[in-house]
Order: C-alpha cells, then structure tokens, then sequence
C-alpha cells in the first residue's frame, strides 16, 4: 500500500455471501459517495468498512496495520483513524439520556485528560472549538442531547468524530432529516476537510448530491458494485443506469 496517497483499501473483500471480491483504493484527499437502492448492499459494504460487519473473505487495511491485520471496528478503528457514523442516529448515535457535552465526549476522553483525570477545561475547550466550526445551536451544553433540534444532534455527531482526529470518515446518510441550512454547512465542511487530505466515503440516497459532492460515485446493484463514475462521466444518467442495470 502506498502510504503518502492511500487511507484505507480492501483487499479481495466479500461483504455478503455470494457477492464478488472487492478490491478498492479510497486516497487521501477524496470524497467517495456509494450509491443504489434502498437495501442493494451500499450501507453494508459500508458497515463492513467500519469493522461493524464481520467480512465473509478478504478484509480492509490502512496504513496503521501491521502484518496486514484486518480492521476490526469500534476502538480499533478509532486507533487507525476511522471513524463511522451510522444512518439512524436515534438508535446508534446519540446516548439520549445524556448532555449534549457527554455526547460529544465520547470519543475524545483520551484527549481531555490530566494527570490521568477528565479536565473540565479542556474538554469545554474543545467542545468549543468544534460548536464554533460547526455552527452547533445549544444554549446550555449541559442540557440533555435530545434538547437540540435533529439537525444539531447531527452536528454534534459529526464534531464528536472529527475531536477523534480521524483519517477517514464513514458516514452512512449524514444529511437525512436536517435542514437545509445543516445540508449545506455539511457539504462545505465535508469538501474542506477533503482539501485538507482527509478520505470520506459516504453512503447518499439522493443522486444530485453524490455527483456534486463526490470525487467519485461508486454504483451498487443486487449487492455488487455495478459501476464507478467519476469526472464527467458522474451524470444522473450514468447512476440510473447502474443502479438498474442498465447501459447508460
């Protein structure tokens, strides 16, 4: 693996029986969008790169490993700098009996120690940093998560992986059920941090936002990639196409 240009690949990766080997590269510096149907194999290829889903063969590297061990999810990922966002961040995001400070914490405890304890200030200071960046509205972030509008619960998502400092992020549907304001704001931070050299790889139900938003568009169909566009080749006609297996 070419370490200065690569942030995750997979190697020969079968994500679900009977599909066919995948191997991928996803470079620093890009935003990759997977496409389909509803149910058609995207969110758990994607799954499967998080380490949430155990992989029938193959596996998925990053530069991080050693001896081509395979990525595992949870806190392995997190080591290796992948982070995931899950689509429903009611059932797999937000701890809906905690503040909206603990929320954010979550994945940055490590970061806000001293002396082996929590520090009240930094980890105040840098929940600040990333409310400022990212526009979160919270009059008081003591209060319970579930306070803020769904759109704020996301940004909070979002900023409670970007303090995990990550190379790469997996976002299954960041954009569903938020406002337009949030949409937009999402789009820019997600083309700056690519500027910047971060790999995104996101799962979008709306076409229009895979082709602008994405470097390239990654088409499943029955489980298996169906096509890859990227350049002028990312039309609506294009991921139409594969999406029903269809020359375009």
């Amino acid at each position: 693996m070419n370490q200065t240009t690569t942030s995750l690949e997979t190697v020969d990766l079968v994500h679900t029986k009977g599909t066919s080997p995948v191997t991928l590269n996803f470079p620093a510096g890009q935003i990759i969008c997977l496409a389909g149907l509803d149910g058609h194999g995207q969110e758990r290829f994607l799954e499967t790169l998080a380490g949430w889903n155990r992989p029938v063969s193959g596996g998925v590297f990053t530069p991080g490993q050693t001896a081509r061990e395979k990525l595992r999810g949870g806190r392995h990922a997190n080591r290796l700098g992948v982070a995931f966002l899950p689509r429903d961040r009611r059932e797999n995001g937000i701890f809906p009996t905690q503040s909206i400070l603990d929320n954010f914490a979550i994945s940055s405890t490590g970061r806000d120690t001293l002396f082996g304890l929590i520090s009240p200030r930094k980890r105040n200071r840098r929940f600040a940093h990333y409310q400022q960046l990212l526009g979160i509205v919270a009059d008081d972030p003591r209060n319970p998560i579930t306070s803020l509008s769904g759109g704020n619960q996301q940004k909070v998502l979002v900023a409670r992986l970007l303090a995990g400092e990550p190379r790469v992020l997996l976002l299954n549907d960041p954009t569903r059920g938020v406002d337009v304001a949030t949409r937009t704001m999402l789009y820019r931070l997600f083309r700056d941090l690519a500027a910047k050299g971060m790999t995104l790889v996101i799962v979008s139900t709306e076409i229009e936002e895979a082709i602008n938003l994405a470097d390239r568009v990654i088409v499943f169909r029955d489980q298996d990639i169906s096509v890859e566009l990227s350049g002028e080749h990312k039309t609506n006609a294009r991921v139409l196409a594969g999406m029903f297996g269809e020359a375009a």
